[in-house]
Order: structure tokens, then sequence, then C-alpha cells
């Protein structure tokens, strides 16, 4: 862990050599509808990247695919030239088809492709992070992650790529990548209703690798949401604000990427992080996902 100091909720965590603060921003909901074409207001998309980097918050999270390339060009449009400790990660291994799928694209020249146009949309010379994106829209699925990891491992030899790491993986599959060359993250779907990585996440956790958990409210049943709910309004917070505080006190490795296009919202989403939960407001929350 870092020392830097931060207001942000949850401090900082060191991606490498990158310090990030634990608290980021995911931007595919600066996309259009179904994370294609542009966004309905592109004025309040930009007003909201540059509130993301007011706040004080280093780590955006993004991907060539989201538009496509829609919101690295916002992210250019509103923080290019990027301050220094400002670290953008991206993903490739997917892209887009014209019914709004995500087929993979994890062949040699897809990856080198799709490394190149993250580069130049994003107007960087070098990509501070970019995780090879496997499975598919249902979720990770079994398999080796050799040959696209490799090429990966290649580009940043040559100086393309400052870290990598794996998203949407088994735990199987990050084994085989940290034989293959070091990761400084994994990301996955993760949350207090769907704790298939409680395992990997501590064994990370002891390896001083990040975990980064997407869709902090997916995948809720509707008994698990209104028990969520019933804590929230307890507490007279929102559901987003303890699903996030959770993770944040779940593990010091688990780092945020929570998305929205709007200024109130990402403004609640910092506030709620910071909620301190008890021990029995833990242990409440805990029996949702068991």
């Amino acid at each position: 862990m870092s020392t830097l100091s931060t207001s942000l909720p949850g401090g900082t965590w060191t991606l490498g050599d990158l310090t990030v603060t634990r608290f980021g921003y995911g931007a595919m909901q600066l996309a259009g509808p179904g994370v294609m074409g542009p966004p309905a207001d592109h004025d309040s998309a930009v007003a909201v990247l540059r509130e993301v980097a007011d706040l004080g918050i280093t780590h955006i999270d993004t991907a060539g695919a989201y538009g496509p390339r829609v919101t690295n060009l916002l992210i250019r449009e509103a923080l290019h030239p990027y301050a220094e400790s400002l670290h953008i990660a991206t993903k490739v291994g997917a892209t887009r088809d014209e019914h709004g799928g995500w087929p993979p694209a994890r062949q040699p020249e897809d990856l080198r492709r799709a490394v190149h146009e993250n580069l130049e949309t994003l107007g960087l010379d070098v990509l501070d992070l970019v995780n090879l994106r496997l499975g598919d829209a249902q979720g990770p699925r079994p398999g080796s992650l050799a040959e696209p990891f490799e090429t990966l491992v290649e580009l940043q030899r040559q100086g393309l790529i400052r870290h990598l790491g794996v998203s949407n993986a088994t735990a199987e599959q990050v084994a085989e990548a940290r034989t293959i060359a070091p990761i400084v993250c994994v990301q996955n779907m993760y949350n207090l209703a769907y704790r298939q990585d409680d395992e990997l996440i501590d064994e990370l956790a002891d390896e001083g690798i990040a975990y980064v958990p997407f869709f902090p409210l997916g995948g809720f049943s509707p008994l698990q949401s209104s028990a969520l709910s019933t804590v929230a309004a307890r507490l007279d917070a929102t559901p987003m604000s303890v699903a996030l505080a959770w993770l944040l006190q779940r593990s010091p490795n688990i780092l945020l990427i929570p998305g929205t296009s709007s200024l109130t919202h990402l403004r609640e989403n910092v506030g709620g992080a910071g909620l301190s939960l008890s021990d029995e407001e833990l242990a409440e929350l805990d029996k949702i996902g068991r």
C-alpha cells in the first residue's frame, strides 16, 4: 500500500509502480444506450470526467469497445493532457457487432490492433494498464489464455503497455497468466450477492495484486436486494452506498470502479463509499451472498 494521502474513501493502492485511489471511476456508462454510440448529452459526459479528476480520483477504467471508441475519445477530450497522477486502465479481447453484441477478439492481430487503437484514441504513447478480457458476455469460460496473453506480453516488451491484468477470468486462468508474466489486477464480477471469487480475492491480497469488481449491484435476486435495502434504510443510506462501502471494507486490495453519467450520482457514490459499517452490519450483509 502507498502512503500517499487522499480524502477519497479507501485511500490508495499501488498497481505495480502506479499509485491509484482505491475509489476509481468506470467510464462505460458515458457511451450511448447499450454502450453503443455517443452519449445523449456530450457536454454532461465531459463534465462528469472533469469532476472525476477534480475529486482526486486517479484510476479511470475504459475500453475501446465502449461505444466503440466513444469513452476513450471523451476521456481524451475532457482530460488530455493527463495529470501525471492520473492512470487509465483499458481492456482488449472483445469487440462490438452491429447488434450491440460483444464477440471475442483475442487473435494476436486483434489484440495488436486494439492496443494501437487505444493508444490513438486516448492520445497516449504507452498504456498504463491493459486487461485481457476473457470469457463472454455471460461470464468467464474455462480454457488456456496463453496465446492472447503472450501477445500482450510481447506488446509490453515493446514499451506500449506498462502493466497487465486479466478480466472476466477463472481462478485457473489467473494462475496461468501469472506463470507467463506478472499481473497487477484481476477484474471480475463480484458484489455482496455474487461471491464466487471470495477465495481468489484473499489469495490476491496476500500477493499484493488488486481485485477490481464490476457490477457492484449486478446479479441480485429480489430477496437479496430486499435484504440490502433493509440495511441501507436503517443506515439512512442508498443500497449503492452500502454495496460500495462493503466492497472497500471487504479487503484492502479491492479497487472500486463504479460508473455513472450523472454528476449527482458521482458525488453520491464517493460520499456513500465512505460509509463506515459496524461488525454487526458487516455480519448481516455477509449473509446476503451465502
